[in-house]
């Protein structure tokens, strides 16, 4: 409280009590005049007199609270997210960074764990960000010029400017919060290669809360390709045909007709908006030019009501799916890291399982033979997947997979590809050593690869079962360009020891 009020409040008391005395005093002499006439008027008077000092006493406390109670601070207060949202969004956040933690390659794990860091700061800073699309030609840039003319507050400089994006800062009067204005120069540009467009035209509407995409007329196929992109990531998005003013009405409306028809289930009939962001300029009778002001007020009018009304909901939305991207990033990541250590360790069981199998020759191949070999590669592989279990349980689904293979005709399927294959390569007196210390090694392949897909789905063979995997599995690993990789390394580490242990 200040001294100047400190200083009010004091006089006002001291001529207040003031006031109180010399009515008492009044009063009181009032009292015994009437005490000597008439007892009974006298405390008629008593009595209101008493009633009337609680009065003033009340009305005396009420205002001294009134005056002592702080000063409501007149910053704005940010709106708190929608309480579901928010939660669902620093769950996901939460298992997002305990994903993150489990990637091995330190440079991917940081970059990971700085994005989430920013996706953690964007929960309690809660701006909102606005990503504007669309070609040079379009007015793309104009347009953002005449927003940033027209809103009222403070302007930033650009707080990032590459050649593909710049953001702006705006403050803006009446709205609690900070809005974050990306322009993308360039994303849509014959200059960029197309996927690298893509990427990029993903990666900032992802992190928008509002996106505007600008066109100039009828749309383009390119940009019909990138807005049926933008529109599956389920954002919000505002369409805007600028430079209406370059046409007359009818063929105004008749362009937004045809606008409608195309977004038609992609975006609402009242976010596609006709605007003039630069405007030509207009040549008076007296010669003088003269510049007209930008009209934008349909789409700033717009971006109120949507500001207003689903502001808070776009900013937690937008918030979760960039948790739940991350998240599926991170796993991906895991994913491949675990699936490379996989193939590693069915690699290194195929040439053990085919080394077993040509050193103790069968009539036929035997998976069952190599079951034990076999188990303790699925111990291991389970283990890349976090699952533990024991080589009875490994024996178990090893020689399951074993009847698998045989029932659906794998086994007589990969004897047939390397029989043909090795009779035209190998000595004849080894060719069925060949051809089974081969198979077995291919046999072990399959069911490797089969049991990586089991791990990934966490233990699940799917709909389709056992069968269906171990047959897609024969398919993708029967190609010819794989067979004949496999033969050049098979004859390397299978065929070349059999030889040379019967020289």
């Amino acid at each position: 409280m200040s001294r100047i009020r400190l200083i009010a409040i004091a006089a006002s008391v001291l001529l207040t009590l003031g006031l109180i005395a010399w009515l008492f005093d009044s009063l009181q002499r009032l009292y015994w005049g009437l005490a000597a006439i008439s007892p009974t008027l006298a405390s008629v008077l008593l009595v209101l007199l008493v009633i009337a000092l609680i009065g003033a006493i009340v009305v005396l406390i009420y205002y001294l609270f009134l005056f002592s109670r702080p000063t409501r601070s007149t910053k704005s207060v940010i709106p708190p997210l929608p309480q579901e949202k928010s939660a669902a969004a620093e769950v996901s956040l939460r298992a997002v960074q305990q994903q993150v933690a489990q990637i091995q390659d330190e440079v991917v794990r940081q970059v990971l764990l700085q994005r989430s860091q920013a996706i953690e700061q964007a929960l309690s800073q809660q701006d909102f960000k606005i990503v504007v699309f669309g070609t040079g030609s379009a007015g793309k840039t104009s347009l953002v010029n005449a927003v940033m003319g027209e809103i009222v507050g403070t302007v930033g400089a650009p707080m990032g400017t590459t050649t593909l994006a710049a953001t702006y800062r705006l403050e803006l009067q009446g709205f609690n919060r900070d809005i974050l204005l990306v322009d993308t120069p360039g994303i849509l540009e014959t200059g960029v290669a197309g996927t690298e467009r893509q990427q990029l035209a993903r990666q900032l509407a992802t992190d928008a809360d509002l996106l505007l995409f600008v066109v100039d007329n009828d749309l383009r196929q390119s940009e019909y390709q990138v807005l049926q992109m933008l529109t599956e990531i389920g954002k919000r998005l505002l369409v805007l045909f600028n430079k209406a003013d370059l046409y007359p009405a009818a063929e105004q409306q008749q362009i937004l007709a045809q606008l409608d028809r195309r977004l038609q289930g992609m975006v609402l009939p009242e976010d596609l908006i006709a605007i003039a962001a630069n405007p030509r300029s207009i040549q008076l009778a007296d010669g003088t030019i003269v510049q007209s002001q930008p009209d934008i007020l349909p789409l700033l009018q717009r971006m109120a009501t949507v500001l207003r009304t689903e502001g808070e909901n776009l900013i937690a939305d937008n918030i979760l799916l960039q948790s739940q991207r991350l998240g599926e990033e991170a796993r991906r990541l895991i994913d491949a890291e675990r699936q490379e250590q996989a193939e590693k360790i069915v690699d290194r069981f195929q040439w053990i399982g085919a080394g077993v199998v040509a050193a103790t020759p069968l009539p036929v191949v035997d998976l069952l033979a190599t079951a034990a070999i076999n188990a303790q590669m699925v111990v291991e592989l389970g283990r890349i997947y976090g699952c533990e279990m024991n080589l009875d349980r490994g024996k178990e689904l090893a020689i399951s997979l074993a009847k698998t293979l045989v029932g659906v005709g794998v086994v007589r399927g990969a004897i047939e590809i390397f029989s043909i294959a090795l009779q035209t390569n190998v000595a004849t007196f080894l060719v069925g050593r060949a051809v089974q210390g081969v198979t077995a090694a291919y046999l072990t392949r399959i069911a490797g690869k089969s049991f990586i897909e089991y791990f990934r789905r966490n233990q699940d063979w799917g709909d389709g079962g056992m069968t269906a995997i171990v047959q897609e599995q024969f398919r993708l690993n029967r190609r010819d360009e794989f067979v004949k990789t496999f033969l050049q390394e098979a004859m390397g580490r299978i065929v070349k020891p059999l030889a040379q242990e019967n020289e």
